[in-house]
């Protein structure tokens, strides 16, 4: 018999293992048991905010490895941070000014920047001629990554962009650098919502204004947090748990159900001890292009396809307001899921059909082949600087995740 995960393997586990993985792992737990767990879990929360902004290779990004080091190693897995190298962008001053008003703003991190004093000229909508054009980026554009204006960024005519950023609640909510390695176009500027009124009058009245994005690229390292629950059988693939760590401002919501997620997973796998070696990291540079999972893939190319599985905790689980969706390589590890799931009274809002590449972290595996499902959503303080806790996260819906997610890894785990 193959040691990779069959389908005939995948329809037993989904029919059999996981109602008898919930009910041996949570069903006949003590009261005081749950309320523990439910409390390490919202510690996360607690800590993730506390911590400050997620930007990789910053400080409170290096402070989250360290409280997350600290954890894997309480959670009772071996953990082995890794260190990679970016060209970090470091700002000196963003902004957009015109008429005596001065907008504060953020660029896109993989276009272009201006010098100190920035580029000045007339600004219009798109399609006018204007060198500076002033654009909407709205809440799918913001989870797509701007690609919705790749081709106004390559425009030549085209100086500089204003974009003002529409996301579920008002504020400046910044695009991911899915380019980051590979920067192009002219300065793209991200400005908040709450700036739409003055924009459209500079719109209207053809306005000059100034765009200044003066930033400077440094090397800098990163760390990905990377662990291990050595399984009875190495000679078995493994099973790869993954979620990213890193983003914008707080983004409690954003990732700290992913990361709540990965660390209950960690500590059952741990505790029960699994038949297949598991395998955890936390990505930094998930803003940055998936730069930190790019860095543990190129250490070991091969484990896309000679994983057994890999289980992707995505952006906004257990967020507040927010929908749930699934994302999976076959029929069967979407049932084994959607089992674990309706056990655990998780709800999953949409399925993507199959063979649609899927978004997040989980893109990376489907480009290489490998077999994964992934557990992701979104969330009104999607990329908002008020997505901190409590208010843009639902406990009760983390739990239910944090149930399912666990049985999942423990019947993937299983020889």
């Amino acid at each position: 018999m193959s040691p990779l995960l069959t389908r005939k393997s995948f329809l037993q586990l989904t029919a059999a293992a996981i109602p008898g993985l919930l009910l041996s792992t949570n069903a006949d737990a003590q009261p005081s048991t749950n309320l523990d767990r439910r409390e390490r879990v919202a510690d996360v929360f607690r800590r993730f905010h506390q911590l400050g902004s997620h930007r990789t290779a910053t400080p409170p990004d290096d402070d989250t490895a360290e409280w997350l080091t600290g954890e894997v190693s309480k959670r009772g897995a071996e953990g082995m941070p890794r260190q990679f190298e970016l060209d970090r962008v470091d700002l000196r001053a963003s902004f957009v000014e015109a008429g005596g008003t001065r907008r504060e703003a953020l660029p896109f991190f993989d276009g272009g920047f201006t010098p100190p004093d920035g580029i000045r000229g007339r600004a219009g909508a798109p399609g006018t001629g204007s060198p500076i054009v002033i654009v909407t980026l709205d809440q799918a554009a913001i989870s797509s990554e701007g690609r919705s204006i790749a081709a106004l960024r390559r425009d030549p005519a085209v100086k500089a962009i204003i974009a003002r950023t529409e996301g579920g609640q008002p504020g400046l909510c910044p695009s991911n650098a899915v380019d980051f390695t590979r920067p192009y176009g002219p300065p793209v500027v991200q400005v908040s919502s709450t700036a739409n009124e003055w924009l459209a009058g500079l719109v209207q009245t053809g306005t000059d204004v100034r765009v200044v994005a003066d930033a400077a690229r440094t090397k800098a390292p990163a760390t990905n947090i990377v662990a291990m629950v050595r399984g009875k059988r190495p000679e078995l693939p493994p099973v790869v748990v993954m979620t990213p760590r890193s983003g914008w401002y707080q983004c409690v919501s954003e990732r700290g159900g992913g990361l709540a997620c990965w660390l209950e997973i960690m500590q059952a796998v741990a505790a029960l001890g699994p038949d297949r070696t598991v395998r955890f990291i936390a990505s930094s540079g998930h803003e940055l292009g998936h730069l930190g999972l790019d860095a543990f893939l190129h250490e070991d190319p091969s484990l896309i396809k000679s994983a057994a599985a890999w289980l992707h905790l995505g952006a906004n689980i257990g967020a507040a307001g927010g929908r749930a969706r699934l994302q999976s390589s076959s029929d069967e590890i979407e049932s084994l899921a959607m089992t674990a799931m309706q056990n655990a009274g998780a709800r999953i809002d949409a399925r993507i059909p199959r063979g649609t590449v899927p978004a997040g972290e989980a893109r990376n595996i489907h480009v290489g082949g490998g077999r994964y499902v992934s557990l992701l959503g979104n969330g009104p303080y999607f990329h908002n600087p008020m997505d901190l806790w409590p208010q843009s996260v639902n406990l009760d819906a983390v739990m239910s995740y944090v149930e399912a997610t666990t049985a999942i890894a423990l019947a993937l785990a299983r020889a």
